[in-house]
């Protein structure tokens, strides 16, 4: 017995250290792919500078390999196609370490590697060229190849490209340079130097519109020059060639004019408009060209509009004028010679008409200052202090009202806009009024649609660097919200978000579904994905969204992450003991970004550590790792892995138990326990522990008998050579 107990506890030992020991192995002279030594650092230029790149073409000399005869190139995502080891990448590494890798990679399939060797042959510079060229896309160049030959190879420029705006982008970052210049100028230094992988994009000119059309130059330059819509000065009107012009510093009014070719014969010099900003300004040509005066100039700068008026015989103008214009039943100049009240000049123009927008109405005074009058806030007033005095020589301005069905939002300026977007019926651009709340503004756009998400309303104010406000508009309605109302003014943008049609369709739909409001579901459950949250919401409730644990989960070992903290925490969940007592306890409390993994009972070994589990081997039916609780014994522990198989030796079952010091073993006789019954002779197992169930050739008796079947066979043979 002492025999077969020894043998038991070495072949215990030996199925058991082979695994710790396997596991922890690590070949000698073990070199991680990739590895770059200290001395060949990144940070140092001179390797940075030798390293290669895409677009770098190389050789590579493997004895006797007639498939490697040839150049490869680097591509542009860092990699090369060799035969045998595929798509390698080198992008990044200098020779000594790409030959490194290479060696390493190609040794799996050559031996004869003595005079393997890998040279740099040429440096290729892979760029894109986009935009308006002829034809855009990537080129390959040479190393020292310029802005200027990416250009060619694309084609060259198509009619109608920017030049003074090119764009050199490089590693998500964008750089604007000067063509124009260099091309006057000739000087290398005004333009940017390429790398591998740069993009240059040409911007079309503002000139040529958003409509594709041919135009030949002579088309193009009859629209003027203009670089940008925000900065060229347009001049139209009596000129011989209206547009928008580029603007350089030092230009005064005559040199725009004679951009645009001079006036013409019927041009009213006397009447030209120049407006900058928001101070438009009257300039008389014929009072400068007789005096001379520099100081006759108005001063304007990019952005600017100067307007050259025909001249029609009956205009009325001069220093006892005050001209009424738009939504008036009568528009026109009417002469005065003392200040008139404002109510006086608009009754003599037949007053507003139904367009007119009476909020908005305008005064422009001689001097260039505008003053902004409110007339439907004076009727319901009823003062007459908001009315301004009408001096000759001001001008009385009464817009158009807007027209929500219109397409056109450009009578409703920025400064009086808000900005409703979203799961709304009508999104757009609304005119604010200060009396109009959030409330009205979301009345004006249908209020909140079907799908919209009324618990997270985004409510921006005009401005850098201010966050938006979230708002919880069912819950304000509903007054279980103490918050009021946010404050809405002009410039303001709200946002109505919508919810996903369908929660469990990630495939579309789930971008619409803001992560900090989001549960993530995942693992053993019928519809794993990411739910919207509500703080109403309980554990139960999202597993149900996803319709539950499938058939496979294990429901004791349910983990929840937890990563809406200072610190990301783990809790783990039974949600089997939650099933059998009730207790509202056993579930965690989630909140929006937390994570909710159910796992699989069959799901891989590795997932169990080994202080987790039990190691059942030897002779029973499913040998393996198996978890165990403490209301378990080793009779539940040998039924789940199957049971003794037929020549299992059960009198001699091995109990490997965990200690703080050593392991410990104990002998379990199964066969005696089934006479006796008797549960106090189980042992005691812990998780960490090993059974081991041996077999009947393990048993003493057997392995004499095996001795004496040895001894009969060779006394047999000894007695027959005796015989011969």
């Amino acid at each position: 017995m002492k025999t077969a107990l020894v043998v038991a506890f070495a072949l215990a030992a030996a199925v058991v250290a082979p695994a710790g020991a396997q596991d922890n192995a690590v070949p000698p002279g073990f070199v991680p792919a990739g590895f770059v030594p200290a001395s060949k650092s990144a940070v140092d230029p001179e390797a940075a500078a030798s390293a290669l790149r895409p677009g770098d073409v190389i050789s590579i000399r493997v004895p006797g390999e007639e498939a490697f005869a040839k150049t490869f190139q680097i591509g542009r995502d860092g990699r090369v196609n060799l035969p045998q080891i595929g798509a390698t990448k080198l992008a990044g590494l200098g020779l000594d370490a790409a030959k490194a890798r290479l060696r390493q990679a190609l040794g799996r399939f050559f031996r004869d590697l003595d005079t393997f060797d890998v040279m740099l042959e040429d440096r290729r510079l892979l760029v894109t060229v986009q935009g308006f060229v002829k034809t855009p896309g990537p080129v390959e160049l040479p190393a020292e190849a310029t802005i200027q030959a990416a250009l060619a190879a694309a084609g060259g420029l198509a009619p109608g490209a920017q030049l003074d705006r090119m764009q050199l982008r490089r590693a998500g970052k964008s750089e604007t340079f000067d063509y124009k210049s260099y091309l006057d100028k000739g000087d290398p230094a005004l333009l940017p130097a390429l790398q591998t992988l740069d993009t240059v994009f040409v911007p079309a000119s503002p000139l040529i519109g958003n409509v594709q059309v041919e135009f030949d130059a002579q088309t193009l330059k009859a629209a003027g020059d203009a670089a940008e819509d925000g900065k060229a000065v347009r001049v139209f009107g009596e000129v011989r060639s209206p547009g928008s012009f580029a603007f350089k510093p030092g230009m005064n009014v005559v040199d725009m004019i004679m951009r645009a070719g001079g006036v013409t014969q019927f041009a009213a010099v006397e009447q030209i408009r120049i407006i900058a900003g928001s101070d438009p300004v009257q300039f008389n040509l014929k009072d400068y060209l007789d005096i001379g005066n520099p100081k006759l100039l108005p001063s304007f700068g990019p952005g600017a509009t100067i307007f050259v008026p025909r001249t029609s015989d009956g205009i009325k103008s001069g220093a006892q004028i005050v001209y009424v214009m738009g939504e008036v039943f009568k528009p026109g100049p009417f002469e005065t010679k003392n200040a008139l009240g404002f109510l006086d000049i608009l009754a003599n123009a037949g007053g507003p008409t139904r367009y007119a927008d009476t909020r908005q109405i305008r005064v422009m005074r001689a001097g260039g200052s505008v003053e902004r009058v409110d007339l439907q806030k004076f009727t319901e007033s009823g003062s007459s202090k908001g009315l301004p005095k009408i001096s000759p020589g001001d001008a009385i301005f009464v817009p158009e009202k807007p027209d929500q069905k219109e397409p056109s939002w450009l009578k409703v300026g920025p400064d009086r806009a808000v900005y409703v977007m979203g799961a709304v019926p009508r999104p757009g651009r609304y005119e604010y009024s200060a009396e109009m709340s959030l409330l009205d503004v979301l009345a004006q756009a249908g209020g909140p649609g079907a799908r919209a998400d009324v618990t997270h309303l985004q409510i921006s104010l005009k401005g850098e660097g201010q966050k938006p406000t979230i708002f919880d508009l069912q819950g304000y309605l509903k007054g279980t919200s103490r918050a009021a109302l946010p404050r809405v003014v002009a410039g303001t943008t709200i946002m109505v978000p919508e919810l996903p049609d369908d929660p469990r369709d990630n495939k579309s739909q789930w971008t619409r579904q803001a992560s900090d409001r989001s549960i993530y579901v995942m693992g053993a459950v019928q519809a794993p994905g990411r739910y919207a949250f509500s703080p109403d919401f309980s554990f139960l409730d999202i597993l149900a969204a996803a319709d539950g644990p499938s058939p496979a989960a294990d429901l004791r070992n349910i983990r929840v992450s937890h990563r809406n903290g200072a610190e990301t925490s783990v809790s783990k969940v039974n949600l089997a003991l939650f099933f059998d007592t009730g207790d509202d306890r056993a579930l965690p409390r989630v909140k929006p970004g937390d994570v909710i993994f159910v796992p699989s009972r069959n799901g891989d070994w590795m997932d169990q550590s080994k202080e987790n589990t039990i190691r059942v081997l030897g002779a029973v039916g499913k040998p393996g790792r198996y978890t165990f609780e403490d209301s378990m014994t080793i009779l539940d522990l040998l039924a789940e892995a199957g049971g003794p198989t037929g020549n299992a030796y059960q009198e001699k079952i091995v109990v490997v138990n965990l200690s703080c010091c050593k392991e410990q073993a104990q002998v379990f006789d199964l066969v005696g326990f089934a006479k006796t019954g008797d549960f106090s002779k189980l042992p005691v197992i812990r998780p960490g522990d090993t059974v081991y169930v041996p077999d009947q050739s393990q048993n003493g008796w057997n392995s004499f008998m095996a001795t004496v079947r040895d001894i009969v066979q060779v006394l047999s043979v000894v007695a027959l050579i005796g015989a011969l």
